[in-house]
């Protein structure tokens, strides 16, 4: 593809000198913003390759641009915390926004309505998709691009499972019909989870299709659509078409409404294995959500197979975390936390163990943050013929809650706390993320 077709079809192909010169200086966000200064009065073009391609080198999941009174800032999300990274003046902000908007297919001139669009950048052989929002705020336009690198597709055997839960997650996506469903808030790494499942099962000799809005990532050997509900096709829509085309694996990106649950459902109980998203606290609440939507329990409860929820906790810098004995307020907790946990999960003397703590301002190995990296937290429980019995009556979730714990379910906050004791993170760490309230104990 020559280089004025790549620019038409909104490509950006980082120099190869601006590649060695990141790869050699940007370590951390320190060397970010010195790397701006560098490069701040020369052409857009430029500046904008060089905050694209840093961002990526350091693994940022996003890119904020954000308007204030007199300047700009920019700001990077690392393991999903937003970091300062340089003020800019306006004039370089404007410039850099009207480059986003052309290279994204944003109107330029239209400044007070929000506006989605996306481009590719080209880094050797690797293409890496870049989906950009601009929304109007009170001193300009507000614009953050999200990261959507390929490197991030990750296989079941890299989501750092559990032994028990790697085992219930394997043999349930090898089932030819019924419904997984994943639950947790944006950004909680349900659709990493989701792929790494099609990846596992994927074969020749299955079709597996998906409806999503957007496509996060292309899967070679999957057939993928996107909804476009501005042009009157939406998830209910496409999923009414996927199931004509015979699958034997179907993923829906997200069950937003009566009609789309309907339809899952129904797959999901006439051969198909059906997969999907879901925004609710935990597992439990799959339940009184998918019914909130309209669903009937008679087809939610034989339908539905597995409930997951995640989240995703920061993982303890290796370089220059410590391990210390617990207090007696924490040991009290984490025994507290673990208590009636099944049997098979096996933990260290807990009267015995250090946990980890992170060093205040950390090094520049974790950017000065004490953390690097992230991993999941899950909780996970499985519909069988007692909890599918139970369903029916429409319980609340507490009820559904306490039936899967009694049936051996790790709470989402175990998880947490098993990960604690094995140095993965810190309890503060997990008392971060972790939604339930009662579970929250002040240390």
């Amino acid at each position: 593809m020559d280089a004025l077709n790549k620019k038409l079809l909104g490509t950006v192909v980082i120099a190869p000198e601006i590649i060695e010169e990141v790869k050699k200086d940007v370590k951390n966000i320190t060397g970010f913003k010195k790397k701006i200064e560098e490069h701040i009065e020369q052409n857009t073009t430029n500046l904008l390759d060089i905050i694209l391609f840093s961002a990526i080198t350091l693994d940022a999941s996003d890119i904020h641009l954000e308007p204030q009174e007199n300047d700009s800032k920019l700001r990077i999300r690392l393991d999903g915390v937003l970091q300062d990274v340089i003020l800019f003046e306006q004039n370089i902000y404007h410039n850099l926004i009207s480059r986003l908007k052309l290279l994204s297919r944003l109107k330029l001139n239209i400044t007070d309505k929000p506006q989605d669009g996306r481009f590719t950048i080209e880094i050797a052989d690797s293409l890496i998709e870049i989906r950009t929002s601009s929304l109007p705020a009170e001193y300009g336009e507000s614009i953050v691009m999200r990261i959507l690198n390929p490197k991030n597709l990750i296989g079941i055997d890299e989501l750092g499972l559990r032994k028990d839960l790697y085992k219930i997650f394997e043999k349930e996506i090898q089932k030819p019909n019924g419904m997984i469903i994943v639950t947790g808030p944006t950004g909680s790494g349900k659709t990493t989870t989701l792929y790494a499942f099609l990846r596992k099962i994927q074969n020749p000799e299955i079709k597996i299709i998906t409806i999503e809005d957007p496509i996060e990532y292309h899967l070679k050997g999957i057939s993928q659509t996107q909804a476009a509900p501005e042009k009157g096709y939406n998830f209910s829509d496409g999923l009414r078409s996927i199931v004509r085309q015979d699958p034997d694996v179907i993923l829906v990106g997200e069950i937003r409404d009566l009609e789309t649950a309907k339809i899952a459902l129904q797959a999901a109980l006439t051969g198909h294995l059906v997969l999907s998203t879901l925004h609710t606290n935990d597992a439990a609440g799959t339940i009184p959500r998918l019914v909130d939507l309209g669903a009937d329990v008679a087809s939610v409860a034989p339908a539905l197979k597995m409930a997951v929820a995640q989240r995703l906790v920061r993982k303890v810098c290796k370089k220059c975390s410590t391990a210390f004995k617990p207090t007696a307020k924490e040991l009290d907790e984490i025994k507290k936390g673990l208590k009636g946990l099944p049997s098979e999960i096996k933990l260290p003397d807990l009267n015995k163990i250090e946990i980890k703590k992170v060093k205040e301002n950390g090094c520049e190995f974790c950017n000065f943050t004490g953390h690097k990296g992230r991993q999941g937290l899950f909780e996970a429980f499985l519909v069988d013929s007692q909890m599918e019995k139970f369903i029916l009556t429409n319980p609340p979730v507490s009820s559904v809650r306490e039936l899967a714990i009694k049936k051996g379910m790790v709470t989402m906050y175990q998880s947490g706390l098993i990960d604690v004791v094995m140095g993965n993170t810190t309890l503060q760490e997990v008392l971060r993320v972790v939604e339930e309230d009662e579970q929250k104990p002040a240390l």
